[in-house]
């Protein structure tokens, strides 16, 4: 599902000026996927942190990724979480500082302030397609990392919840913020990254993601919806009307049942530069 907020900076900074938001879209996720496993778990299961390796991750938000991880991380590796916003930053640290091996930024993906060959792993967990200019931020990334590291981006499919787009679009026809991304080529997902991440990166794998929604109640959707775009066309009458369509659509088919098309690239550095 698209939104005005991956191209618009603006939209992103208010959008993801803190948690909340984000939280109301995790937690969909969190409640409503079939696969058990989870996300984070299995992104975690992607990287190769070994003791000592210094990590990067852009677009952090308030640390999820780490949250569900904290246990599972050698005790020598160092961690920089940065975000563009402020109050991602002040999540990530209010959770996550008392742990020696975090540090956090507040920092631009496309001007990263790292020295040069700095990291062995950048993460970029879906957030390069609310970076304005990626070529920037891919080429940064780049910079940082050392002779042989590898970045980990993370994004999703076309399809991905393809079912909730119709359901608000037929809820809401004017909404075409909802309508799915095709036929922009500047998007970066699971279709084009690989041409994308492949014009700074000489070996780029992508690993897919299989999972589904199945959700059973109107308000966690009714949040998501709410935590993007839309809520600025919804007075309380409306997100009334929608939460009692939701419930109708659910009644009606016992759940909604929602594609999830999720995968990350993995792009090896040069071992030497």
């Amino acid at each position: 599902m698209s939104d005005p907020a991956r191209s618009d900076p603006d939209a992103v900074r208010e959008q993801y000026r803190d948690a909340s938001n984000l939280d109301a879209r995790f937690q969909l996720h969190e409640r409503f996927s079939t696969n058990r496993y989870g996300w984070h778990p299995w992104v975690f299961d992607q990287l190769d942190l070994t003791p000592g390796r210094r990590v990067l991750e852009v677009g952090a938000g308030p640390g999820y990724l780490w949250q569900k991880n904290r246990a599972r991380l050698p005790a020598s590796c160092e961690l920089v979480l940065s975000d563009l916003s402020l109050g991602m930053v002040g999540e990530a640290r209010r959770i996550l500082n008392a742990d020696h091996r975090f540090r956090f930024a507040v920092a631009d993906a496309q001007r990263l302030p790292f020295e040069n060959s700095t990291f062995d792993a950048v993460i970029a967990n879906h957030m390069l397609y609310h970076v304005p200019d990626r070529e920037s931020a891919l080429a940064e990334i780049r910079r940082v990392l050392r002779p042989g590291g590898r970045l980990y981006a993370a994004t999703v499919g076309r399809n991905h919840l393809r079912e909730l787009s119709a359901l608000v679009t037929r809820f809401a026809p004017d909404w075409v913020s909802w309508a799915a991304a095709e036929g922009d080529p500047e998007a970066f997902v699971l279709e084009n990254g690989a041409d994308q991440v492949g014009r700074w990166f000489p070996r780029v794998e992508l690993r897919r993601y299989e999972d589904e929604l199945v959700v059973t109640e109107a308000g966690p959707l009714v949040a998501y919806v709410l935590s993007g775009s839309a809520r600025s066309a919804l007075d309380d009458e409306r997100t009334r009307a929608l939460a009692e369509y939701v419930s109708h659509e659910i009644a009606r088919r016992g759940a909604l049942r929602v594609t999830k098309d999720s995968g990350l690239f993995v792009a090896w550095q040069d071992a030497e530069r």
